[in-house]
């Protein structure tokens, strides 16, 4: 399982249509192959901060099988106009600790 990491800053004023927007956009990621599920939050300390966590059966399902689809850029319009800065994304693995 790989978990993709982004820290999202939405601007200013913008959250309420971010967050409409998002719920039209989680319709999409759902349904790609090899998506588990994802979490978006929001912070509680720096307004129009938030967190998604995505996580994916491999880092090929989100990098090529996501990004590359025609699905990708139905995702792009609707979300990434929201962001300034425009987001850093992560990929993590776990750590057994077993």
């Amino acid at each position: 399982m790989i978990l993709e990491v982004a820290i999202l800053q939405v601007r200013s004023g913008q959250t309420d249509n971010f967050e409409e927007s998002f719920k039209e956009a989680s319709t999409i990621i759902s349904k790609m192959k090899g998506y588990l599920n994802h979490e978006l939050q929001k912070c509680m300390e720096v307004a129009g901060k938030y967190i998604l966590l995505v996580r994916w059966e491999k880092l090929e399902d989100h990098t090529i099988g996501f990004r590359k689809s025609a699905e990708y850029l139905q995702w792009k319009s609707l979300l990434h106009h929201y962001y300034d800065p425009f987001p850093t994304v992560e990929h993590y693995t776990n750590i057994d600790l077993s």
